[in-house]
């Protein structure tokens, strides 16, 4: 007989085999067309973490248990942005009840934060200090958030949904080309930090190659730890005391108290209308919601369908839409715990129509556009995921660790990333952050605020029922990246996965310009640049996990941005 040893060596070894076969047809897989499903769909961004959270679906969970327990399978095979050491939001509906809600788990400011903390001797704003120290860390809210969901809206335990983590930690993954091309591309920055090169890299200094196995023991040991006595325990046990003890070491703000007091909060997300659909985002911190409806709403004043999917006239609007919408958000959003966002005026249909007046067929200066006088006074390497389950259940998920691999800084002990989310704030108001957002004193940086955000985790209903399911990573793109597939499909009437693959465009007021995919014309852009403005075309944008729910069916589109999404059904 073999020895238990020799056993599980050649489970594990079973194991790894059906995990490369199973990135081999990811990776070769065909992208141009839905995935089609009768019983559920599950859209991430990594095939394995699809794959636990399709389980779950099979087993009889619903969206919310599928949902946690990829969101932390995520956290151990994406650690560039899966996380436990950042935040999100989420959204969940049901067509039942014909109820939305949200949950914010969005990063705290640390008690001992103050609003000039990041500037120099000459009131510059520290980059480095902002972006790539303890200091640029909020307090986590990922396994408070993930949490709650689960207590209020699942049906399984925290121990179920931790489990297919514990043992991607435990037991390794393959690693895949872009894990191994994120880590050498932040190679630099990762090896800054004992505890990180620790992780990332192997004695001699070099990273784990592709088809190479990557083992997470500390990390494994601290989901346990989270399995074993709640979710307080990151806040109030061994795990805390890990980021306590690595913040002293290294001048960081977080405290016990500070984690002790975190909470999620169950908030009502932003609702609006476009052409008979009902719109429901994520409500502040996060501007997302607003602008997409605001967005959104400016758009129905014109007929994008006639002026046809991606012509100039439809860019030109979309561009001129998108500028007066980021010029509100640098003037009025922020943490609605803090200060007075009027809400109700930015989503106005009002509001929309006189700002679409100002819209002509030239391009609009930046300079001459500032927020409007509306009434009643998030890292390129987010990730976001799309589930929906028989029982007419749907989540959207979008959580981040800010920039790839957040500040960079692994807990020593613990093995997860710290965010780098303080630099979300308005570290000095009215310039530029890492994403070129320009930021008011409603983002100023105050202690226990949530930092603004533009993650915008998305559900569209059609006659009171779960239509689209979606959301995007992309920093400040995300609002935009998110818009283009709503429209795509309502607008043009395109299929989920051409809605998705279809090229990007963005406009954010500042900088000046159009910022393009490749793959449109050169006759477009020409037309765009004779109605004035300044187009440049710049990498791909977003990588958007999208469901689309008809006539019974489920149907799942993940991006071919992101080589290792999925899309999986039953």
């Amino acid at each position: 007989m073999l020895n238990k040893k020799i056993f599980f060596s050649l489970i594990l070894c079973q194991s790894l085999f059906v995990q490369s076969i199973f990135a081999q047809n990811i990776l070769e897989g065909d992208r141009s067309i839905p995935i089609e499903s009768a019983n559920g769909m599950v859209v991430t961004s990594h095939f394995l973490a699809s794959q636990e959270a399709l389980n779950v679906l099979k087993k009889g969970g619903n969206a919310i248990d599928a949902a946690v327990t990829a969101a932390f399978a995520l956290a151990v095979t994406q650690p560039r942005s899966g996380n436990i050491g950042g935040g999100g939001f989420m959204l969940i509906s049901n067509d039942k009840t014909n109820k939305v809600l949200a949950i914010d788990y969005r990063e705290k400011a640390p008690a001992a934060a103050y609003k000039d903390m990041f500037l120099d001797k000459n009131k510059n704003v520290d980059k480095s200090l902002s972006r790539f120290s303890h200091q640029s860390a909020g307090v986590p809210g990922t396994v408070a958030g993930l949490a709650l969901a689960l207590e209020k809206f699942g049906t399984i335990s925290l121990q179920a949904a931790l489990a297919p983590a514990i043992k991607l930690a435990e037991n390794g993954f393959v690693i895949t080309p872009r894990f191994f091309n994120g880590v050498k591309s932040k190679e630099k920055n990762l090896k800054r930090f004992p505890a990180s090169a620790k992780i990332f890299f192997k004695k001699d200094g070099s990273p784990y190659k592709v088809g190479e196995l990557f083992i997470q023991k500390d990390l494994a040991n601290t989901l346990k730890r989270i399995s074993k006595y709640g979710a307080r325990e990151f806040y109030t046990g061994q795990t805390a005391k890990y980021i306590v003890e690595d913040m002293k070491a290294n001048n960081g703000l977080i405290t016990m108290d500070d984690l002790k007091s975190y909470k999620a909060s169950i908030r009502e997300p932003v609702h609006g209308t476009y052409r008979s659909y009902d719109i429901y985002s994520m409500s502040p911190p996060s501007s997302g919601g607003a602008h997409i409806v605001q967005i959104l709403n400016i758009m129905e004043n014109f007929d994008i369908k006639e002026s046809g999917h991606n012509s100039a006239q439809t860019i030109h609007i979309m561009a001129e839409s998108m500028r007066r919408a980021y010029a509100d958000r640098a003037e009025y959003l922020g943490d609605s715990d803090f200060v007075k966002v009027p809400l109700k005026g930015i989503t106005s249909k009002a509001y929309a129509k006189e700002l679409s007046k100002s819209i002509t067929n030239k391009a609009s200066v930046s300079t001459e556009i500032k927020a409007g006088n509306a009434p009643g006074y998030e890292s390129n390497e987010t990730t976001h995921f799309s589930i929906a389950d028989k029982f007419g259940n749907v989540v959207s998920n979008t959580y981040t660790i800010n920039f790839s691999y957040g500040s960079g800084i692994i807990v020593n002990k613990a093995g997860f990333l710290l965010n780098n989310e303080m630099d979300d704030f308005s570290a000095k108001p009215g310039v530029e952050n890492a994403y070129g957002l320009i930021g008011g004193e409603a983002n100023k940086i105050e202690p226990n605020k949530r930092m603004l955000s533009s993650m915008s985790p998305t559900i569209v209903k059609k006659d009171g029922k779960n239509f689209l399911v979606t959301g995007s990573p992309g920093g400040s793109r995300i609002i935009t990246t998110t818009l283009q597939v709503i429209s795509n499909v309502i607008d043009h009437n395109l299929n989920i996965q051409a809605a998705v693959n279809a090229p990007r465009m963005h406009h954010q007021w500042f900088p000046d310009e159009i910022r393009i995919e490749e793959g449109f014309s050169k006759d477009t852009i020409k037309l765009l640049e004779d109605k004035g403005h300044k187009v440049v075309q710049k990498q791909a944008m977003g990588a958007i996990q999208s469901i689309m729910i008809k006539d019974g069916k489920f149907y799942g589109a993940a991006d071919p941005r992101r080589s290792t999404s999925s899309a999986l059904g039953y």
